[in-house]
């Protein structure tokens, strides 16, 4: 399987099927037992955890299913976290923060902590703090699926525009309707790649 820098990719298949695997190779949280996963050119297969850990908060921003925020801290504070371990000065912290922010139409909610927010827009935060080392690839893990139908649309809309932007998005989910707003769908079932096909939105 090949993912071209820009692309925007659905990862699609029910429980069980090597969704949650398949991530953790591209997220470079796992490394795979056989074969090569190469990122960037890149064969992390070689490298040891503090390697993977710097190709992770410089290349790949991640949004999970459950947010994974912390709820004492302010939106503003919960974005500059990977900026605060990557040694990023507290002023740039700020400034690349409140950016983030209102990339995603936030900039109103900077002081506001999680549960301030509705679950649309704590997923807002998330995707903020995914793009705030400015990322070649989001990485979406099942990222509506604590999400009312208007809150999902609301942040699909936002990954249709960061592709637009040339943002390379994988985005895992077991939901057809919201593989089909991918380019490309891939089918996983059993630790197999079962179709490589285009997308609706395509």
């Amino acid at each position: 399987m090949r993912i071209d820098r820009g692309a925007y990719v659905a990862v699609m298949g029910p429980s069980g099927s090597g969704k949650s695997t398949l991530m953790h190779i591209i997220g470079c949280l796992d490394v795979p037992t056989g074969g090569r996963f190469l990122l960037g050119g890149e064969d992390v297969g070689g490298m040891d955890e503090v390697d993977l850990a710097g190709v992770r908060n410089r290349q790949i921003g991640f949004v999970f299913q459950q947010f994974n925020l912390l709820p004492s801290l302010s939106a503003w504070r919960n974005v500059e976290l990977p900026l605060t371990y990557a040694g990023v000065a507290r002023d740039e912290r700020r400034v690349r923060a409140r950016a983030a922010l209102e990339r995603v139409g936030l900039g109103d909610r900077m002081a506001h902590r999680p549960g301030e927010l509705s679950g649309g827009q704590q997923q807002r935060v998330a995707v903020a703090r995914a793009l705030v080392t400015d990322p070649a690839m989001i990485l979406a893990d099942e990222p509506t699926g604590n999400l009312d139908s208007v809150s999902t649309e609301d942040v699909l809309g936002l990954f249709d525009e960061l592709h637009a932007q040339g943002r390379t998005i994988v985005l895992i989910t077991h939901e057809a309707e919201v593989a089909e707003r991918a380019r490309r769908v891939i089918r996983v079932r059993d630790g197999r790649i079962l179709s490589d096909e285009a997308g609706r939105a395509s």
